[in-house]
């Protein structure tokens, strides 16, 4: 005990440690009305992090080459002790934490967490969404099967449909004409280094948004006593009063990842196949195209939004206008008026956007 003591106090004379834990973590007010919704950001901070882990522990094995990928692939499932657990770990893991992310997005919508002055915190956070769906496009790609050779391949193929430079970017894409060797490479590199580093620095910047405008009070539930100080620079949402993070909140958060935990863990150990189709068990064959090729869950909305336009380029710009508006939703929604029930236009166009995205999911699953 005296030396775990000694050790603090070397540390805290050095860099702070005290002041830190007193001033950001234990000094750090939320508000009285927080709800369980608040967790989602801690979760996707754990999913993120065991990604990276497992996704290490996969490199030790994992062979960046065309022909020797599935085969590397092979060889942790079934030779590599519990390797079969850390890849469906890190397999389910990339779905996981999409769906986090996404409940994550909706939340902060449906309270009205992205209005002024948190513009930043939302541009943030949706320039995440498009980050972690590539890190799972590119990661499709690596183990090398018939399934993820093929998605690639439609998936690389739909941005042809840019005019003028869409071919230029597909071969920039695929490093070829073809999805080949090389787009192995590039996918690779992308998804171990490039996307990996821009995600932890785009979460460093979320983290930091969030420090310094203060937690949103949420809009319903017990009245919170906030106090807004409208500075020079940036208005400041404080809390007088609140919840301390450390330990209260904390202990909130530590629960929420251990219900998070368990119905992972659950998926991974009874039913992970349920993100493996048959075809993602056979080696990749460039001479012979699988029948009902498709995406991953995410992406069928988008998958089958480009079947239903008669030209693919149509339904990317339809597909781009969608996503401009909900980037720039802040600054296109600027009332202050944050309570769902209290903002009909809203709910209307959240609501039906919300069931046309999984009616969009649905059909493109079933067709």
């Amino acid at each position: 005990m005296n030396l775990a003591k000694r050790i603090y106090n070397w540390v805290d004379v050095r860099v702070g440690a005290g002041e830190l834990v007193e001033k950001e973590l234990t000094g750090y007010l939320l508000p009285t009305n927080i709800n369980v919704w608040y967790s989602m950001g801690s979760i996707l901070l754990f999913i993120f992090s065991i990604q990276v882990v497992t996704g290490i522990l996969l490199l030790i094995y994992y062979v960046p080459d065309a022909d020797k990928a599935f085969k590397s692939v092979t060889f942790i499932m079934n030779d590599v002790p519990f390797g079969w657990l850390i890849r469906m770990c890190h397999a389910v893991g990339s779905n996981m934490m999409v769906l986090i992310l996404l409940f994550h997005m909706l939340s902060v919508l449906f309270m009205g967490s992205y209005k002024s002055p948190r513009e930043m915190n939302w541009l943030s956070g949706f320039i995440l969404l498009t980050m972690v769906m590539g890190i799972s496009l590119t990661g499709y790609l690596l183990p090398w099967s018939q399934l993820s050779f093929w998605a690639t391949t439609v998936a690389t193929n739909s941005v042809g449909a840019v005019p003028v430079v869409g071919s230029y970017l597909v071969e920039f894409l695929r490093g070829g004409k073809l999805v080949g060797p090389p787009t192995l490479g590039r996918f690779f590199a992308l998804h171990v280094a490039v996307i990996p580093a821009t995600i932890a620095a785009l979460i460093g910047a979320h983290l930091f948004f969030l420090q310094r405008t203060g937690v949103s009070t949420p809009p319903f539930g017990l009245k919170d006593t906030t106090n807004r100080w409208q500075g020079d620079s940036y208005r400041y949402e404080s809390h007088p009063g609140g919840i301390p993070f450390l330990p209260h909140y904390t202990l909130q958060d530590l629960t929420s990842i251990s219900v998070y935990c368990a119905l992972f863990l659950g998926v991974v150990f009874f039913d992970p196949y349920i993100f493996f189709p048959s075809t993602a068990f056979m080696p990749a064959d460039p001479f012979q195209t699988p029948a009902h090729i498709k995406p991953e869950w995410y992406f069928l909305p988008n998958y089958q939004t480009l079947k239903l336009f008669p030209s693919e380029f149509l339904g990317i710009a339809v597909q781009g206008a969608a996503m401009t508006f909900l980037a720039l939703l802040p600054f296109i929604d600027r009332g202050t008026e944050k309570h769902p029930l209290k903002r009909p236009l809203f709910m209307a166009c959240a609501t039906g956007g919300i069931m046309l995205y999984f009616a969009l999911m649905i059909w493109g699953h079933y067709s």
